[in-house]
């Protein structure tokens, strides 16, 4: 689920007060006892790829039946290379889709009344791939040097590592979604998703290293829950509950991923075991999403500070005009409900 497509070569315990603080929250008048299924509201929910653990969160709500608990009953559809999310999203075919704060922002600047109202993903696992110990240690070192991005890359992260890193686009080369050319070439350097980078190469014996874009400047939140402004209208406290669910699912996750993987891989057979258990580590081992303002546990928490520092980047790079009324790409009120002492 980066900024672009998950598309990649091949493919922790909660603190104890944040624990409390979600426990809290989600008792407050957020959630009823868990309703009989004739008065479960149906809710469909769409990933940004095919099942796996970076979508984790939603079928772990889903198996251990927290949005049961929460009055809902949620169909979760995978996404892929022929799915286009928003578009089903504005079409009625769903009410939730899986995004990334370019898109919702791009929405905005297209009139498009998508509305993301939680962001999991802090840190955004999108990275470019090099090989260990020929010099292309940093963002830095890539400068000048060919580097492999997909179309989809070059419209999202590219103009902004143009303008902070002076990269030019004499630099891009062909991406054919495959580690055959890196593998064959140690100066080669493409995209890449930290959740799965690292396992791809060492079965094929390449020592390499992620360079996260996030440990870069590269601040768009990724993972995000959105809807239509219509649906927060007409039933607010809908999308309060499926907010609430995700991010108690996100939880769940981390101390007991089992249940979630055994319906992530009836949705994606081909997912394997050691896979599944290599992206929920690299998701704990980079907090992508537990750190800065969820270090705490916030799962899902979003600033406006930081979603109009995201939008400054992209008019620097040239992606979004400056006068856009960005604020309207987000709603806070849902997260902020979860974690607001009372």
């Amino acid at each position: 689920m980066p900024p672009t497509e998950n598309i990649n070569p091949g493919v922790s315990t909660m603190h104890n007060k944040s624990r409390l603080a979600l426990a809290l929250a989600l008792g407050l008048g957020l959630t009823s006892l868990t309703a009989s299924a004739d008065e479960l509201t149906p809710v469909t929910v769409i990933t940004t790829w095919y099942a796996q653990a970076e979508h984790g969160g939603l079928y772990a709500a889903k198996a251990m039946g927290i949005y049961e608990e929460h009055g809902l009953d949620v169909t979760i559809r995978m996404g892929g290379p022929q799915v286009n999310n928003v578009q089903l999203l504005m079409g009625g075919k769903s009410d939730f889709s899986m995004g990334y704060a370019l898109q919702s922002l791009n929405a905005v600047q297209q009139n498009i009344p998508l509305v993301t109202v939680a962001a999991f993903f802090q840190k955004d696992p999108q990275s470019l791939v090099a090989h260990s110990g020929v010099g292309n240690d940093s963002l830095e070192d890539l400068k000048g040097k060919g580097l492999r991005i997909p179309t989809a890359g070059r419209v999202a992260y590219w103009p902004w590592l143009k303008a902070e890193y002076g990269f030019t686009d004499d630099q891009l080369r062909p991406y054919d979604y495959s580690f055959g050319p890196f593998i064959a070439d140690e100066q080669a350097v493409q995209q890449g998703y930290v959740t799965n980078d690292g396992y791809f190469l060492a079965k094929e014996g390449v020592e390499a290293q992620s360079l996260l874009l996030a440990d870069y400047g590269w601040n768009a939140y990724s993972a995000t829950l959105d809807t239509t402004q219509k649906l927060i209208d007409e039933d607010p406290e809908l999308v309060q509950n499926m907010v609430a669910a995700t991010a108690k699912g996100w939880a769940a996750y981390f101390e007991d991923p089992a249940p979630a993987n055994a319906l992530i891989k009836e949705d994606n057979p081909e997912m394997a075991d050691d896979l599944l258990a290599y992206s929920k580590d690299k998701m704990q081992e980079e907090g992508m999403l537990l750190s800065g303002d969820a270090a705490d546990g916030q799962y899902g928490i979003m600033t406006a500070e930081r979603w109009e520092q995201f939008f400054k980047d992209m008019v620097k790079a040239g992606t979004l005009p400056e006068d856009l009324d960005w604020e309207k790409a987000f709603d806070l009120r849902f997260v902020d409900a979860l974690y607001t002492e009372e």
